[in-house]
């Protein structure tokens, strides 16, 4: 049974990764021809973003893989403070802003991450507002035709 999650897991998140690589290049397609009012392109829009978004994300979240003090240590050449960690370990888990820090001079998660993950998310708010909006204009388009 737990076999049977994880492939469902694994073929579910294959099947979100292809659709929002084809969305990403429908959107753009799209965009170009003129085709952009279409309540679609929003989607693919939103879609698009949201996937980039939550990759940005986990960039930042597995920034210190499975042994922090090892990745501090070895892959970045910087003092690993236990007593920080401690001092400052509420903020290992939020989901934003981002933090893993190896001491107080020294966070892996890269600099990049928090102002992306911040951009993105709203640029995806923004994609959503568009999709609904075109959907209510369309409705109302084809209401006051017939």
């Amino acid at each position: 049974m737990k076999q049977l999650v994880v492939l469902l897991a694994v073929i579910v998140i294959a099947a979100w990764c292809v659709w929002s690589v084809w969305s990403a290049i429908v959107a753009v397609k799209w965009a170009v021809t003129g085709v952009w009012r279409r309540p679609r392109w929003w989607v693919h829009v939103t879609s698009a973003l949201f996937f980039a978004d939550v990759l940005v994300w986990l960039r930042g979240a597995l920034s210190g893989g499975l042994n922090t003090e090892k990745i501090c240590r070895f892959a970045h050449h910087t003092v690993y403070d236990p007593s920080y960690r401690e001092r400052h370990g509420d903020g290992l888990w939020n989901v934003f802003p981002l933090h893993n820090h190896c001491n107080a001079q020294y966070d892996l998660v890269p600099a990049w991450v928090n102002p992306t993950v911040g951009v993105l998310t709203v640029c995806t708010v923004v994609a959503l507002c568009g999709a609904v909006r075109s959907v209510t204009v369309r409705r109302k388009r084809h209401e006051e035709a017939h």
